[in-house]
């Protein structure tokens, strides 16, 4: 403490009381600090009379050409610029929380998730949504599409066939974007290419085939090819139910009978294992990204599209 200084006890400083000490320091001037604040110069010059009692320190001198700050005042300049500062910091955070999107996304995943490049697409998310938590379940095509319909899901992954597409018809209820459109190919065992090149479905129905339930994506293209009503007729001899890619793939290997594989599989498992490709038969699907269309503008949703968007185009 200065000598003969007086003890200061701690008093509220108003912040428009840093800012008229903060601009005629900066101005040299009341009346021009004034006018940048938009106040009168006795409201300026009350304020400086209230900071300096506060501090009890001298902070101008009058000179020809103004107001000058003395060395207390240049001492206190810095620290009520930083006070000011933190206050608009602060401000703007609060009004940033307002628009700030907090929840938990909860997303269905089909697939492996390199096909669904779901590393991108959360790595998107997290970076452009922070307060978003997410959910991720690993499913079968139509349990992701029934689960978003119970409300279990948000969002989810979805195999819509072009052939037979989800929600065609306008009004639809849901909000489904294709992303990529891939082949399956028909992926017989080693030593099969007699019976599988150069044959057409109806020859391939008699040949036994693996089934799955009815939730995936494969009982939908082989509803369309095989059955009553069907581009065939006829139904073929299914020889197994199996709900993973994974082991159908074990059981094509093992000579069980045939499977609908994407043809980047299929093509992987003839280079290396002599699997054999049906040449003459393929059936398109849409990986798409689906949502209740009354849902998609809510604020999680809405962030989940816009991921998305980034890392499909």
């Amino acid at each position: 403490m200065k000598p003969g200084a007086r003890s200061i006890l701690p008093t509220r400083i108003d912040p428009q009381t840093l800012r008229a000490f903060a601009s005629v320091a900066r101005e040299g001037s009341v009346s021009r600090a004034a006018a940048r604040l938009h106040l009168s110069q006795p409201a300026v010059s009350l304020q400086l009379k209230t900071l300096t009692e506060a501090t009890g320190l001298p902070l101008f001198t009058r000179t020809p050409q103004g107001m000058a700050l003395t060395a207390d005042g240049a001492a206190l300049l810095p620290l009520a610029d930083k006070a000011l500062s933190a206050l608009a910091d602060f401000g703007q955070a609060a009004a940033g929380l307002h628009t700030t999107v907090r929840g938990t996304l909860r997303i269905g995943t089909i697939l492996d998730p390199e096909f669904i490049r779901l590393g991108a697409f959360l790595k998107q998310l997290v970076e452009t949504s922070p307060q978003v938590g997410t959910e991720l379940r690993q499913g079968m095509s139509g349990n992701v599409l029934a689960q978003i319909d119970s409300g279990d899901l948000d969002v989810g992954f979805f195999l819509d066939l072009p052939q037979d597409p989800v929600d065609a018809a306008p009004g639809a209820t849901h909000r489904l974007r294709p992303l990529t459109r891939f082949t399956y190919r028909v992926l017989a065992p080693a030593g099969w290419g007699p019976q599988v090149r150069g044959k057409d479905w109806r020859a391939l129905a008699a040949l036994p085939w693996l089934a799955t339930p009815a939730a995936s994506a494969h009982h939908r293209l082989q509803r369309r090819l095989f059955g009553p009503g069907s581009l065939t007729g006829v139904e073929p001899r299914r020889v197994a139910l199996v709900d993973q890619e994974a082991s159908m793939l074990d059981l094509v290997r093992s000579g069980v009978g045939l499977s609908l594989v994407r043809d980047s599989i299929a093509i992987r498992e003839a280079q290396a294992r002599g699997l054999v490709i049906a040449d003459q038969v393929a059936l398109e699907c849409d990986l798409s990204f689906v949502c209740l269309a009354a849902r998609a503008d809510e604020p999680v949703v809405a962030q989940a599209w816009d991921a998305l968007d980034a890392v499909w185009g």
